[in-house]
């Protein structure tokens, strides 16, 4: 597995990602591919690459995309779901479910990290819901909870 920088051709992969993201309980109907174009979610993939911040990293295996993490900052009239200040970026992330629970979560979170303490940033946010597998991630590697 490489870790590495998007690719500008590869942005449509963070859509597609995005909707890997979004956490639905296995008792409920997937939701319909369009809600990523609602404002709510839309935000955190349209204009990608808009500004400096603006910070995306995909996992390939065998030269196929198979994960990606990326991040974002917004502001008080625009927050996200995890939106802590404008300072904080907050990072989105999925796995293929066919490349789940291979250490390609984990290596993708500490990449971005490392990404980011290098344009001087001290800290990131996100949003998961308690219920969500990936929670589990987040727990063990240390994150801190904030309700």
């Amino acid at each position: 597995m490489v870790i590495r920088k998007i690719k500008k051709e590869e942005i449509g992969f963070l859509s597609d990602m995005l909707y890997e993201a979004l956490f639905v309980p296995k008792e409920q109907t997937p939701l319909p591919k369009e809600i990523i174009q609602e404002p709510s979610l839309a935000k955190y993939v349209v204009h990608w690459g808009k500004d400096a911040f603006d910070l995306a990293l995909v996992s390939e295996l065998d030269d196929e995309l198979v994960g990606a993490v990326w991040g974002r900052l917004f502001d008080e009239a625009n927050k996200g779901f995890g939106f802590v200040d404008h300072h904080t970026p907050e990072i989105s992330m999925a796995v293929k479910s066919a490349y789940r629970n291979k250490g390609m979560g984990t290596a993708l979170l500490k990449a971005i990290a490392t990404a980011y303490t290098t344009i001087g940033i001290k800290q990131l946010s996100l949003s998961v819901d308690k219920a969500n597998p990936a929670a589990h991630l987040y727990f063990r590697l240390g994150i801190d909870i904030v309700a």
